[in-house]
């Protein structure tokens, strides 16, 4: 067991080796999914694994030491399998997505390093082998977003994305050190473990909240998700829906017991989850972009995700975690389906597709009645899982959490609803949109089986047992269990879907979105960009711009100034070296002259 755990993310590491020195498609292309296959198979044969963790001290730094090993439960094993899956269909994809890219050799070998990665994260023992993969993650989603380099957003996107997540990464890895320097170890039972102090307990935790408002995309460091569409829609559904912004929310879940006995942590915690479901919700309504429209939509389902843990149930974090990436993958993958066939991501240049393309019009269907959380698609049980375990909690913060929830599930149901008509609905604008290739199909159809029917594994009886003890902080809540609480959301979600409907009835070929209030607040999500380009881009820039001008005419200038003085006087030396015999013959007796009077006037003093 331990040698197949340990070959989880060392498959897909091997598979990026190689690619990385293959050119051409066909080989690339055979690897990495031969790869993604084998490492969903390796995760399988894992699922009856109860608990499991092996370690090796590796270096001993004075009275810290560095571990390496692996630590699963079941919960682990789901997370890699979500993970192996989703890799699997957007290797797949991208085979046909791709076709005539010319850079896709790097592109499948950069996948499979993300694959590693994340999976390195899943199954780390210590936290300095869970910190590699977080940070190899940040490297792909950097080179994976800028793949395009026809796109002019696309660095940009690409560095905004490095950078803003590097920000909170500089907390998460001071939260770490100051665990290993506290604990002695940074191995994560040991750690888990260990009397640390109130004070030091609460710093670590903030700390490693900033690394996790970064990764997965939390307010405020959520901004730079959406502008990453500028990918491959591909790499949108593997970032949104099984690396990166999982990674995240997975840590906490990891970590918990640290979490549970600092309720400051959680406090904050469930602030920024609240605000990061309803930002991402509202403005996922005015969005033009079908991509940017998701993209909002995982802000605001992450917040989900981070409630459930503020509120002390990470089972259901996780749940929703693993329904959440079969829903939004099969939603981008099908977002691209559609972009393939109209040559656009503009909502506004689609329109009644469901007659040309059935198969894309039935899977969205399933994706974004999960969103929803229709029942009894996937999205549903995990969902009323989350807010069953705030309202149950009843009290502080879960109280936000559940008010805020049950709001956001309504705007979910209008958004949802806009994109599904503005896309199949209403009259046709594209011409001769037709199905994509069979290798682009099958994927998202399969992806649409878990949408539908994963959340029926909450009715196991072991389920939410072998899903909690991930965190080993009690016993879980049963995530299936339903009572009549659930009419809320589910009469929030109808409010929301019938007021779409409603506003686009009246005018099939206009916009809903036109006529909401504070559209524009909602499309700039609040001008949150322009905060923080005024608040800390601007001034990061203009003191960089001070600190160069001081360095240039500064240092620089002594520099250049010594330098100048160096040459001037050599020039003078020089000069005097290359002068004609007669005046050197004269500089010779003077110089000898003076030696001479020189050595007269000692020999009379002395």
């Amino acid at each position: 067991m331990t040698a197949l755990l340990a070959s989880l993310p060392l498959i897909p590491f091997g598979a990026a080796l190689v690619g990385l020195l293959l050119r051409g498609r066909r080989l690339p292309a055979a690897l990495a999914v031969v790869s993604a296959a084998a490492t969903l198979v390796v995760a399988l044969s894992l699922l009856s694994l109860e608990r499991l963790e092996r370690t090796a001290v590796v270096a001993d730094f004075v009275d810290i030491e560095v571990t390496a090993g692996v630590r699963a439960t079941t919960a682990t094993v789901w997370v890699a399998v979500t993970v192996a899956v989703v890799a699997l269909a957007v290797q797949l994809y991208s085979v046909a997505y791709l076709h005539d890219d010319e850079r896709y050799a790097p592109y499948a070998a950069q996948v499979s390093l993300f694959t590693a990665a994340m999976l390195l994260v899943v199954v780390s023992a210590d936290l300095v082998q869970l910190l590699v993969g977080w940070e190899v993650m940040g490297i792909c989603s950097y080179l994976l977003i800028g793949h395009d380099r026809r796109l002019p957003e696309a660095p940009r996107a690409a560095v905004k994305a490095f950078l803003v997540t590097r920000v909170g990464d500089v907390g998460f890895l001071l939260g770490i050190a100051l665990l290993g320097v506290r604990v002695g170890s940074f191995r994560i039972d040991t750690v888990l473990a260990a009397d640390l102090p109130a004070g030091t307990r609460l710093t670590v935790c903030l700390l490693l909240l900033a690394g996790v408002a970064g990764k997965s995309a939390q307010f405020p460091l959520h901004t730079w998700l959406p502008d990453a569409m500028a990918g491959p829609t591909p790499i949108s559904a593997l970032i949104h829906a099984a690396t990166m912004v999982a990674a995240g929310v997975y840590v906490v879940a990891v970590l918990y017991p640290l979490f549970a006995a600092t309720p400051v942590a959680l406090t904050v915690l469930g602030i920024m989850a609240v605000v990061t479901m309803l930002l991402g919700a509202l403005a996922a309504t005015a969005q033009a972009d079908m991509k940017r429209v998701l993209a909002w939509s995982t802000v605001s389902q992450l917040g989900y995700m981070t409630g459930a843990l503020a509120v002390g149930v990470p089972s259901a974090a996780l749940f929703h975690l693993l329904t959440h990436a079969a829903f939004k993958a099969l939603l981008f993958l099908a977002a691209g389906a559609v972009i393939h066939a109209i040559g656009s991501n503009l909502i506004a240049d689609a329109g009644g597709l469901r007659r040309s393309m059935p198969v894309t019009f039935v899977v969205t269907t399933i994706g974004l009645a999960a969103l929803v959380g229709v029942p009894p698609f996937a999205g549903f049980w995990s969902k009323e899982a989350v807010l069953a375990a705030a309202l149950h909690e009843g009290s502080g913060i879960a109280w936000v959490v559940y008010g805020v929830g049950v709001v956001t599930v309504a705007v979910t149901g209008w958004y949802a609803t806009r994109l599904w008509l503005g896309l199949f609905f209403g009259p046709p604008r594209a011409s001769s949109p037709h199905e994509p290739p069979a290798l682009m199909r099958g994927p998202v159809v399969v992806l649409a089986v878990p949408a539908a029917l994963l959340g029926f594994v909450a009715l196991a009886p072991d389920f939410s047992a072998r899903l909690g003890a991930l965190s080993t902080t009690g016993p879980s809540p049963e995530l299936g269990h339903l009572d009549a609480a659930v009419l809320v959301p589910l009469l929030a979600s109808a409010f929301g879907v019938a007021l779409a409907w409603l506003m686009w009835r009246r005018d099939p070929a206009a916009d809903p979105a036109a006529r909401l209030p504070g559209r524009g607040s909602f499309a700039s999500a609040f001008y949150l960009d322009a905060v923080q380009d005024a608040l800390v881009t601007r001034p990061v820039l203009a003191v960089s711009a001070a600190v160069l001008r001081a360095d240039e005419s500064g240092v620089g200038g002594a520099v250049r100034g010594i330098g100048r003085g160096s040459r001037g006087a050599g020039g003078r030396l020089a000069l005097l070296h290359r002068a004609p015999m007669p005046r050197a013959a004269t500089a010779a007796l003077a110089g000898a002259l003076v030696l001479g009077v020189g050595a007269v006037v000692l020999r009379a003093v002395l």
